[in-house]
Parts: structure tokens; sequence; C-alpha cells
């Protein structure tokens, strides 16, 4: 309701708008309307308000709350039920209790700030408040086990591609991380519940720096991360590119669901950094360490990877480009 009340005070611009009109549309009580006016200014919305004048919107804020968010969002499945957090330890985790729960294909948890955000095995994600973009995806595709690390890779794709309305550009490191100039920019963590052959759900992890200053990031990340507004030389509209991000996201999702991979493999290839490179691997299957030249994705999202002892194909695992 008061997502609706946003809409139409944006729509309304410069005009006020009458608590009267606002509740007969809604079909509540000018009591209601003030009282959800009320809550929106604690969120950080500017809403003025004058007798027999009504409210008008002067100033919005850049918080990822599904009243923003969700205003002029076009996408078929992705955003469509939204839960928002001013802070939570984990939205992976957030996420997970709600896909337990049945929650829809498409939903998304979304945070200010992570205070126990993690990565791939385990490692720390560092998440301040308001200075990135921090949230989950709750999918239910009608996929077997072994097609889940294909999601991580088309969450890379659905990230570059929104950074190019942006004018950005970045490259995507096998499998699930988004490099600028050799520092990292987007960490992603696909985690799986499934049964024999079939998928129950997943939930897709996305950590986008956007607003953090090199002086912000802890002196032991400063030299191998960045965020968008380094990039770009001015701050970005978190709401703005986080919209982008759901609609890019939705887009791949639909078309996978239609038709497959093949296409989003594609656009990872034109986007990796990682072919062609030497590099050096530690294999999640066993552990153990080799290095070779990366020279292929295959049809699973395996990297296929060139040693002196013949080609190797790696399912899971951590790589460093030499």
């Amino acid at each position: 309701m008061r997502k609706t009340i946003v809409e139409m005070l944006k729509n309304a611009g410069e005009s006020f708008i009458s608590g009267e009109s606002i509740a007969g549309e809604l079909g509540i009580s000018r009591t209601a309307v003030w009282k959800h006016v009320q809550k929106l200014r604690e969120n950080g919305y500017e809403i003025l308000s004058y007798a027999r004048c009504g409210y008008k919107l002067k100033d919005a804020p850049d918080l990822l709350l599904p009243s923003e968010v969700q205003i002029g969002l076009d996408t078929k499945i992705i955003g469509k039920q939204m839960e928002y957090y001013p802070s939570v330890d984990s939205t992976n985790r957030a996420a997970k209790a709600l896909a337990y729960h049945d929650a829809e294909d498409g939903t998304i948890v979304v945070a200010e700030e992570q205070t126990g955000g993690k990565g791939r095995l385990e490692r720390k994600f560092f998440s301040p408040r308001v200075k990135g973009i921090w949230f989950s995806i709750v999918l239910r595709p009608n996929f077997s086990p072994h097609d889940a690390p294909k999601f991580t890779l088309m969450s890379a794709v659905a990230v570059v591609e929104a950074m190019k309305r942006f004018n950005l550009k970045a490259g995507i490191k096998w499998p699930n991380d988004i490099l600028f100039d050799g520092r990292k920019l987007v960490g992603i963590l696909t985690e799986m519940t499934g049964e024999l052959g079939k998928i129950s759900y997943l939930v897709i992890g996305v950590g986008i720096n956007v607003n953090i200053s090199r002086e912000e990031f802890p002196e032991e990340l400063r030299d191998i991360a960045v965020s968008l507004s380094e990039i770009n030389g001015e701050e970005i509209p978190r709401v703005k590119f986080f919209r982008a991000v759901l609609e890019e996201f939705d887009k791949l999702y639909v078309e996978v669901n239609d038709r497959g991979f093949d296409k989003v493999l594609e656009r990872w290839k034109e986007y990796n950094i990682t072919l062609g490179k030497n590099i050096h691997v530690i294999s999640a299957g066993d552990g153990e360490n080799f290095d070779g030249k990366a020279v292929d994705l295959n049809s699973e999202g395996a990297l296929v990877v060139e040693t002196e002892n013949g080609l190797r194909t790696v399912y899971a695992g951590d790589v460093s480009i030499r």
C-alpha cells in the first residue's frame, strides 16, 4: 500500500495530492493515509503536507526499499516479491529460510548491510551499510542439480549487462567474480537444495560494491577490491542500478527457462577474462592444485584447462589468473 502511495506522489510531480484522493484510491481512511505517510517519513521520504493542500513528495531516499525498487520495475518473474532489511547477518540465510517456507520463484531478499556476509569457501564478504547492493534471489527452475552452476554464470552476465546501461565495463572471472582492472567488484554465491534429478530451489547471493571509496575498504582489501563509483568517478544511484540488475536478471532467467543456457554461455564468453589466460586452479572436488591455460567453457559451464598432462575439466574450484 505504501508503494502505491509513493507512486501516486511521484506521479503528481510538483503538485499536491489530497489525503482524500489517496484514501479514495486505496479504499482506506484519511487517518490511515496519514499513518502510512508517517511510516514513509521514518524510512527517509521527505513528504510535505499542508492543510487543504494535501501531500507532496519533495525527496526520496536512495534506500533499496520495495516501495522504491518496484516502481517501474519491468520484470516478469524477478522481484515481484521483496523482503527488505535495514541490516541482516546474511541475505542468503534469510532467503533460504523463505525458500524453505515456499517463497515464490523470483523472490528477492535485499539488505542495506550484512553483518555476516559470506562468499565462496566461507570467505567473509565486506558489506557496509548503504554503500553497496547486497541481495539474494530465490529461484525454482525446472532443471536438474548438475545445471545449478550455470545459474551462477547467468547471474554474472546479468550484472555486467546492467553495468553496460551505465556505460561501465567489467570482466567475469570463472566461476563467480566480476573484476575491473584485476580488482573485485562483485561476488556471487549460489546455494542449492534439491532432490534426485531435480532442483527444489536455488538461492543466489550477489554482493555489488557500489559507492564504497577506496579509503572505506578495510586495508587488506584496498588493493584487491573496487566499487562502481571509483570506476565511474562519481556515485551511482543504487535504486536505479538495482532495478537494472533485476531487469537484466529477469530477461536471462526467462530466456533460460524457455530455451536453455546456450545464449547465456555465449554472452559469458564475450565478457570473460579467464579464457586464454594462464591460471592456477584449486579444485573443489579433491583440493588439488595445478597450473594450466584456460581454453574453453563447456556446455555444462565447466572450465576446460590445458595442462602439461592434457586437458582437464574443472566443475568447481577457485581460479587465479597468472
